[in-house]
């Protein structure tokens, strides 16, 4: 896997909860491998990462922005959409933003995602 590429979990808020406490407990203890993300469904994560989303990334990768007005110019969306989509994603790992002087610089931390996540089976 290369550098920019983030793994991605998915997995209930419950079982989270519980895997949270197990680690906190020393029952359980994160391995190197496992995701560094995680999402509580399929549908939250698409949220962050949909088309619309997608393509400011790219726009970013691309075109570098010196600041959140430049890529406010260069994407069309307003600032509060791209302020509040930016730093959704800065939570989760995917941009950085640099604090240059009095400018807030736009980076890309990745671009590609592995998404891992399995179907509980029911115990009857």
């Amino acid at each position: 896997m290369s550098e920019n590429v983030i793994k991605i979990g998915i997995m209930s808020r419950e079982d989270y909860k519980q895997r949270t406490i197990a680690i906190a407990k020393g029952a359980y203890t994160l391995k190197d491998n496992e995701p560094k993300i995680w999402f509580e469904s399929l549908q939250s994560m698409a949220q962050v990462l949909n088309s619309e989303n997608q393509r400011l990334l790219q726009l970013i990768m691309d075109e570098h922005p010196q600041s959140l007005k430049e890529l406010e110019q260069l994407s069309g969306r307003s600032s509060s959409n791209l302020s509040r989509t930016l730093n959704t994603m800065a939570r989760y790992g995917i941009v950085e933003l640099e604090r240059n002087k009095r400018r807030i610089v736009p980076r890309v931390k990745a671009s590609d995602f592995q998404v891992e996540f399995g179907i509980k089976r029911q115990v009857h």
